[in-house]
C-alpha cells in the first residue's frame, strides 16, 4: 500500500525545500524524502571500493577471531522517539572497525539533520546472535521503536524474534536477502538490483544476447537466479551460461565456443576474481575487445580498472558522487575515512528522523517504510519491498584506467 499523501517533505542538496519547510534543512541535509510523489534525488576509491561491502557474503559471518570484551550500551540525542542502533562494535578485525565507522556516521547523521527528534541507544552485540538478542531486548525494553542493524546475516533472526513480539520493524544492514521477511528489511546494496539495472541497461543498447560466468557459490547463485529472471523480462535471452570454481579454465573455454552467438559477457564477481576471469577467457581464445563486457557493482575495484581486458566493460552501481560528498564531511568530523557502509547507517538513521518528524503515530508502520516512491539517500533511490528486500536506483559505469565513469545516471524516480 502507498504510504500517507497527506504529510510531504522533500530535503535535498540539490533542490529547494518542498511542502512543510524544515528548520534547519541546509545543503548540509543528505536524505531526501517524499512520500506519495515521485521523489527529488538527493545528495550522496575512498578506503573500500563498493565490491568490499556489497558481496552479500563479506559480512554475512562475523569474523573467526575472538572477539573483544562488550562495549558499555550509550546513547545518542535526546529525542522523544527512541531508536536502537545494534552493531558488533567490540567484533575482530575489519567487522568491529566497520561497525565504529557505521556508529559514527549513525551520529553524524543525527547532527545533520537539525533537530530530530530521535534519541539512539546504540547497543554492541560483539558480532554473536546472542549479543544482538540481548541488545535488542535491553532496547525494546527501554522503549525503542524500531531497530537498526544489525549487520551479520546470522543475528538478523535472533534480533528479528525479539522485535516481532513488540510489533516494532526492523532495518538490517546484512546483504543476505534470504533472512529478509515480515517486518525485517535490508538496507543493503543486493546483486538483484545491480543485474536489473544492468541487464535493462544492456537491452537498452540493444546487447540482448547474454554469456554469463559466475561463480560457483553462494553469490554466484543470487546472481544465476536474477540474471535468468532478469533477461527475459527485458526481451534477452542468455546463450550460455557456466559456472566456476577454483579452475576458471574449461568453464571459460565452453563459453568462448559460444561466443558467436552472444553480443554481451557478464561475469559476476569481484575484483580479484574477475581479471582472473577475464583472463581465462583470453587464454581460451575469446576477444572480449569485441563483446560488451558486463558486470555488477563488485566490479568497483583498483584491479579491474587496471586491467586492460576489462576496459569500457558496464557495471550497476550507486553514482560515486555522493559517497566523494558524504566522505569529505566525515573526515572533517572524525579525522579519518569511513568505510563504505558507513552510508547505510547514515541513511538509516536520517530515514528514521524524517519519518518521526513527518509521519506521526505511523511513522516506522510497514506501510510507511513501503511506499512505493521510496526514499533518496546519500547512495541515490531506495525502497524496501514488503518481503524485507529492497531495490535501488543505481548508475551504469564505465570502466576505464582512471576508475568508473557514469555513462547513465541513477534514475531520479521509481517506476511502477
Amino acid at each position: 500500500m502507498p504510504g500517507p499523501r497527506d504529510s510531504q517533505s522533500s530535503f535535498s542538496e540539490e533542490s529547494p525545500v518542498q511542502g512543510p519547510r524544515l528548520s534547519g534543512a541546509t545543503r548540509r541535509s543528505a536524505l531526501g524524502l517524499l512520500l506519495g510523489t515521485p521523489l527529488l534525488s538527493a545528495c550522496a576509491g575512498v578506503q573500500q571500493s563498493l565490491s568490499q561491502f556489497s558481496n552479500p557474503f563479506s559480512s554475512s559471518s562475523p569474523p573467526a577471531q575472538p572477539a573483544g570484551p562488550p562495549q558499555q550500551a550509550t546513547t545518542a540525542g535526546s529525542g522523544g522517539v527512541k531508536v536502537a542502533v545494534i552493531l558488533p562494535l567490540s567484533a575482530a578485525g575489519n567487522a568491529g572497525l566497520a561497525a565504529q565507522s557505521m556508529r559514527n556516521a549513525a551520529e553524524m547523521a543525527l547532527a545533520e539533520f537539525q533537530n530530530p527528534n530521535i534519541q539512539l541507544l546504540i547497543k554492541d552485540d560483539n558480532g554473536s546472535p546472542q549479543g544482538a538478542q540481548a541488545g535488542a531486548q535491553q532496547a525494546v525494553d527501554e522503549g525503542a521503536e524500531i531497530i537498526l542493524g544489525p549487520l551479520f546475516a546470522q543475528s538478523v533472526p535472533a534480533v528479528a524474534q525479539v522485535a516481532r513480539t513488540r510489533g516494532i520493524s526492523v532495518i538490517a544492514f546484512s546483504t543476505d536477502s534470504s533472512i529478509a521477511g515480515r517486518g525485517v528489511y535490508l538496507l543493503s546494496f543486493l546483486p538483484e538490483s545491480d543485474v536489473n539495472r544492468i541487464v535493462e541497461y544492456s537491452a537498452g543498447i540493444g546487447k540482448r544476447s547474454v554469456a554469463v560466468l559466475v561463480p560457483d557459490n553462494a553469490y554466484g547463485n543470487v546472481v544465476e537466479a536474477a540474471v535468468k529472471a532478469a533477461a527475459p523480462r527485458r526481451g534477452g535471452r542468455i546463450v550460455a551460461f557456466e559456472k566456476y570454481g577454483a579452475d576458471r579454465a574449461a568453464p571459460a573455454r565452453t563459453v568462448a565456443q559460444q561466443l558467436g552467438s552472444a553480443d554481451a559477457l557478464f561475469i559476476a564477481d569481484d575484483g580479484d576474481a574477475v581479471v582472473a576471469v577475464a583472463d581465462a577467457m583470453s587464454a581460451a581464445g575469446a576477444n572480449l575487445r569485441n563483446i560488451q563486457l558486463l558486470g555488477t557493482g563488485l566490479w568497483d575495484s583498483p584491479r579491474v580498472y587496471a586491467s586492460s581486458s576489462l576496459q569500457g566493460g558496464l557495471y550497476a552501481a550507486p553514482d560515486p558522487a555522493g559517497f566523494r560528498a558524504f566522505s569529505g564531511r566525515y573526515r572533517t568530523k572524525y579525522g579519518a575515512e569511513p568505510i563504505r557502509t558507513a552510508t547505510l547507517a547514515y541513511d538509516a538513521v536520517a530515514l528514521v528522523a524524517a519519518l518521526a518528524r513527518t509521519q506521526g503515530p505511523t511513522r516506522f508502520s510497514s506501510d510507511v517504510l513501503t511506499n512505493p516512491s521510496g526514499f533518496a539517500g546519500i547512495d541515490g533511490l531506495f525502497r524496501f519491498r514488503a518481503d524485507g528486500t529492497n531495490e535501488r536506483g543505481l548508475a551504469v559505469m564505465k570502466v576505464t584506467t582512471g576508475g568508473g565513469v557514469a555513462v547513465a545516471g541513477s534514475p531520479k524516480s521509481f517506476g511502477a
